[in-house]
C-alpha cells in the first residue's frame, strides 16, 4: 500500500517529496522499527537504495537525488559504512594501473 507523504527539507536544503510505503518484515524485526519519521529515515532509506546501486539499477548521483542529499554526501555515509564507493579487485586495479602506464608512457 501507498499512500501520500509530505515534503522534508534534507542537509543542504534539498527538499524531497516522500509517501507512505507498507512493508512485509519479519515479525522480529519490528522492536528495532519505529513509525514516525526520525532521525535514522536517512540511513534506512539509503541502506534500501543500496542494492540497485551496486545491481546498477540507478547509480550513485540518482539515488542522491532520491535521498535529496549530495553524491558526495551519500559516498561518504556508505564509506563509513564500511562500503566502498569502487568495487575493483586488486587484480582489476593493478590492471587498470599497468594499463594507464603503457597509455602515458606512449603519449611520452
Amino acid at each position: 500500500m501507498i499512500s501520500n507523504g509530505s515534503i522534508i527539507t534534507q542537509n543542504g536544503g534539498i527538499s524531497v517529496k516522500t509517501v507512505s510505503v507498507q512493508l512485509s518484515v519479519p515479525e522480529g524485526m519490528m522492536p528495532y522499527l519505529r513509525n514516525e519519521e526520525s532521525d535514522t529515515a536517512f540511513e534506512r532509506n539509503a541502506m534500501l537504495l543500496f542494492p540497485l546501486i551496486q545491481n546498477c539499477t540507478i547509480s550513485h548521483g540518482k539515488a542522491a537525488e532520491i535521498l535529496g542529499v549530495r553524491k558526495t554526501d551519500l559516498i561518504e555515509f556508505y564509506a563509513a559504512m564500511g562500503i566502498p564507493y569502487l568495487r575493483q579487485s586488486r587484480e582489476e586495479l593493478l590492471g587498470d594501473l599497468a594499463t594507464l602506464n603503457r597509455v602515458m608512457g606512449e603519449k611520452q
